[in-house]
């Protein structure tokens, strides 16, 4: 900007400081300004100077000071005025500040001066018209706050006035010089180079940074600067037009060696390895410790190699593969106090020599009909060491050996085993392969064929399941087992020269994850352990799996067929090679027409349904049998009872008095177990009566051999013997027994046959009740005792007074009848039922074994 300087005439008397009241007027606007001006020492003149917001050259500008000590004020001094250049002398358009330089976040006032007799328009800042203040006539100013940083060319200010004339001016926006990164270092052992950066220097051209080094002047272009002797402490200082900034550095120069990048002459290789020679630049490497690396590159493969030595020129390169493309870059370093790396030189690139390959992995198929195949996985570029011409299979027999070679594209060679017995008494043969290139043969690889087939189906094939990747196997060691294991697996459904893959295990292994990139969904495989030895490999185990299990490929073909009421389902099997996984069951479905519902489902719903109404019945007649306990209670004699003395107790007839009130005088003993007396009568011709309440006779002699007594533990009666009722409507002579059931005992001579009705039973069961015997003639001379006893609820029990059908009624063993006789004639006895139907029943509803 312009700047006005304001100097007196004289040195006043009044004071060594004088206060200078400015008036500043500015289009008519009048400034007043008050100030401190020290006198300079030298000359005695005192100096103000004040800079304008808006260029001087905008319009006119008007000054006069005065001077105060105190309160003392002076004369105002004559007007000085400044002429701006919207005078009438100068008619020409015009456009103000011209080409300034301000830094980033700036405010900037720009004037436009019209032509005479022109009319203002507008002013553009950067392509945008921006707001206008009138100065004077012609004047017009805009001013643009906190400015950023221009491009290299600037911002365009553009007035315009009415007729579309123009005139413009350029405003560069940017910062003072800020480099970084400041460092000095050697190359050659003796001159300096210094690099730095400037990340925001936005002035270019006449208005950018320029730099010095230790006052030597620096291309900016570079950031980088050169000095040909090292002198240990380094001054960068850098200016532009809107400031300046300096750096420093210092270093010894054996701390700052970056040696220069060599160049690779040649090289001297071979199969396995090859040396790399270079040269440098300067003698002065010579006799310097280095430390150098080697990358190597290889099919985009990237390996580093370190080294060291004095004065290095070469690099011995080992572990290379044969036949192979390199490409190797050399740079180094300072070995003692080391300092950065140097620049990689150049890539070279060689080409190892050809070698033998690698013996080829080999494996034997053989299918079921003794033919088969020799095969070997082909060998990848860097197994071949060249190219691979072709492959050589030899078998060895008893009696000679036969060669045929093969392409380089061929892994397999047939076998016919049956050809080769023909003419072999030996019991195995071994076929050798050998791979060949251009140059070289590898070592042969021999697999043991065996005559007669060792491979044996296990009986049950485990399942191998996929995870992570692969199938992980495991086995038990096999103590026959020298040169290892081989694990084999193809497609389980293939039979005839089938795609195999396999992998050798190592002896000591027992376990192996077989992975392969061939694997696919929904096929099963076979996998095979193998041991080998110098005999012919073994079939140890055999494993099957799916990679991913899928759907079955194919549908079963269904039929049904009608029988009575049910529907017969049939269907064949789907073939092995459509399961596409392990088929674990089928699913019948009953098809509504807009549905499919499960019948699995319905059969398990049926169950449920019938455990549950099962549970009901059971919990119902737990309760009606809780709330008839009134009716138990009434019968027992004593509560309380030895189970220990439960037994089964014989009571001969002839111990029952005539009335069956007791035996003999004794009073009964409650505390034995009773037993409910069941007698196997003797069926002869001699007419037997049936014991009625009245009868005073017995026959204890044909009862002796034929008694049977039931005990039924926990049921505890009376002392004295239960005795059946005879059918009031037949007599002893009048009975014949079943022919169905013959049971001879003793030497009566005659058939044994019980005669129960339990009609009763069967009715509260629904049972089929068993058809009742019929009176036979009286010349069967046969004993058959009948009981009439259908009561079996205790509605039936109060109509009859009776009680004991309250519990329900014990059955034999052999029979579904009623044990216990009905008769009011023994109402006394069935009063005095034991107390350990009670405890019986307490059992039962426990839930207890009794």
């Amino acid at each position: 900007m312009p700047r006005l300087s304001f100097s007196p005439n004289s040195k006043p008397d009044c004071s060594p400081v004088w206060l200078i009241c400015i008036l500043l007027c500015l289009s008519g606007v009048h400034t007043h300004e008050t100030v401190s001006v020290m006198a300079n020492q030298v000359s005695g003149l005192h100096q103000f100077t004040w800079t304008s917001a808006e260029p001087l050259e905008c319009t006119s500008l008007s000054v006069k000071i005065r001077s105060r000590d105190g309160q003392t004020t002076s004369e105002w001094s004559n007007t000085e005025i400044l002429q701006g250049n919207d005078i009438p002398s100068n008619e020409k358009f015009q456009i103000y500040p011209i080409d300034k330089t301000v830094p980033v976040g700036s405010n900037t006032t720009f004037c436009c001066i019209v032509e005479e007799g022109k009319v203002f328009d507008t002013i553009l800042y950067n392509g945008a018209v921006i707001n206008t203040t009138r100065l004077s006539r012609r004047s017009y100013a805009s001013t643009v706050v906190n400015q950023g940083p221009s491009q290299s060319s600037g911002f365009n200010i553009i007035c315009y006035n009415s007729q579309k004339e123009l005139a413009g001016t350029v405003l560069f926006v940017g910062y003072p010089p800020l480099p970084t990164d400041f460092v000095c270092e050697t190359h050659d052992l003796t001159s300096v180079v210094c690099q730095w950066n400037d990340t925001r220097n936005t002035l270019y051209g006449k208005r950018g940074t320029r730099y010095s080094l230790n006052n030597r002047y620096c291309s900016r272009q570079r950031k980088q600067c050169i000095l040909s002797q090292w002198e240990g402490n380094f001054t960068l200082v850098a200016v532009n037009p809107l400031g300046h900034y300096s750096l420093t550095d210092s270093a010894k120069l054996s701390h700052r060696v970056r040696p220069v990048a060599p160049t690779i002459q040649n090289s001297v290789v071979q199969a396995w390895n090859a040396t790399v020679q270079w040269q440098w630049e300067y003698s002065t490497y010579n006799n310097w410790a280095l430390v150098c690396q080697a990358e190597l590159t290889c099919h985009g493969s990237k390996t580093t190699h370190t080294f060291s030595g004095v004065g290095l020129h070469s690099v011995f390169l080992s572990d290379l593969y044969p036949d192979e493309d390199y490409s190797v870059k050399i740079r180094c370093g300072a070995q003692e106090n080391f300092w950065k790396w140097g620049n990689w030189s150049e890539p070279y690139d060689f080409k190892t020599r050809t070698y033998a390959p690698d013996a080829p992995d080999v494996w034997v198929w053989m299918n079921k009909d003794y033919t088969g195949q020799v095969i070997w996985k082909p060998l990848t570029r860097r197994q071949s060491h060249g190219q691979i011409t072709g492959y050589e299979v030899t078998l060895l027999i008893e009696n000679g050996q036969h060669t045929d070679i093969f392409s380089p594209d061929t892994t397999a060679a047939p076998v016919n085993l049956t050809q080769i017995a023909a003419s072999s008494s030996g019991s195995m043969i071994i076929a050798t392969v050998v791979a060949k290139n251009t140059d070289w043969l590898s070592q042969p690889t021999s697999v043991v064929i065996p005559l007669r087939s060792t491979d044996v189906e296990p009986q049950a094939v485990p399942r191998a399941v996929f995870v992570d990747g692969g199938f992980p196997l495991f086995w038990q060691s096999d103590a026959n087992t020298t040169f290892g294991y081989v694990v084999e697996w193809n497609d389980a459904f293939c039979t005839q020269n089938c795609p195999v893959e396999w992998i050798k295990v190592a002896a000591g292994n027992t376990n192996v994850t077989v992975e392969s990139a061939n694997f696919q969904q929904g096929v099963r495989y076979n996998f095979s352990l193998y041991s080998c030895s110098s005999e012919a490999p073994e079939l140890l185990q055999r494993w099957q799996g799916y990679m991913h299990e899928l759907v079955p490929s194919s549908s079963v073909l269904l039929s049904t067929s009608q029988q009575g009421s049910d529907v017969l389902l049939t269907w064949g099997e789907i073939p092995l090679v459509n399961h596409r996984g392990f088929l674990l069951g089928y699913n019948i479905y009953n098809s509504t027409g807009s549905d499919l519902k499960l019948l699995a489902d319905w059969l398990i719903l049926e169950i449920l349904v019938s455990l549950g109404i099962t549970a009901v019945f059971l919990a119902i007649v737990t309760l009606v049998c809780y709330k008839k306990r009134e009716c138990i209670i009434h019968i027992v004699e004593k509560p309380e009872w030895d189970s220990s003395k439960e037994a089964l107790v014989v009571i001969p007839e002839e111990d029952e008095d005539e009335d069956e009130q007791g035996m003999g005088d004794e009073p009964v003993d409650t505390d034995e177990p009773t037993s409910l007396r069941y007698y196997n009568q003797v069926v002869d011709d001699r007419p037997i009566r049936p014991r009625f309440p009245d009868s005073s006779a017995s026959s204890a002699s044909s009862l002796d051999s034929g008694r049977t007594d039931v005990t039924y533990t926990g049921i505890q009666t009376s002392g004295s013997s239960f005795v059946f009722q005879l059918d009031p409507q037949g007599s002893s002579e009048g009975h014949q027994p079943h022919a169905d059931l013959p049971v001879s005992c003793g030497g009566g001579g005659g058939g044994y046959q019980p005669q129960m009705q339990n009609r009763a039973l069967s009715d509260d069961m629904g049972l089929d009740s068993p058809k009742p015997f019929e009176p036979q003639a009286a010349s069967s001379g046969g004993y058959k005792p009948q009981s009439s006893w259908h009561l079996d609820s205790p509605v039936e029990a109060r109509e009859s007074g009776d009680l004991a059908p309250c519990l329900g009624s014990p059955t034999s063993v052999a029979s579904t009848q009623f044990l216990l006789p009905d008769g009011d004639e023994h109402t006394e006895e069935k009063r005095q039922v034991p107390s350990a139907a009670a405890n019986w029943f307490t059992s039962l509803l426990s839930s207890t074994k009794p």
